[in-house]
């Protein structure tokens, strides 16, 4: 089995064939094939380095859980509560 790998998004995730997996947002509609950077390919002495990259189809867009954001002053009455909701993209890897 083979394995990769890449980069998208500012992070860094190790992917294999037929893997399911979040990433942060990616452009293209459900179904789109998108070209994605791969950082290594293989493994071992017969591994690539820089040069390459990962096939995958876009599965579908969302967002995660809400988390809560909260600052406080001491002893100046102020406090803010605020939630946040980050978008991903869900890719199927086709072919390394």
């Amino acid at each position: 089995m083979s394995y990769a790998i890449i980069k998208t998004g500012g992070k860094q995730f190790a992917v294999e064939d037929g893997q399911t997996l979040r990433v942060p947002s990616l452009e293209g509609k459900e179904g789109a094939k998108v070209d994605i950077q791969a950082l290594v390919i293989g493994g071992g002495k017969d591994a690539k380095i820089g040069d390459g990259s990962v096939k995958a189809t876009v599965v579908s867009h969302g967002r995660g859980d809400k988390i809560i954001v909260f600052k406080k002053k001491r002893r100046k009455q102020y406090k803010r509560t605020q939630g946040h909701r980050q978008g991903y993209t869900e890719i199927k890897i086709d072919k390394i």
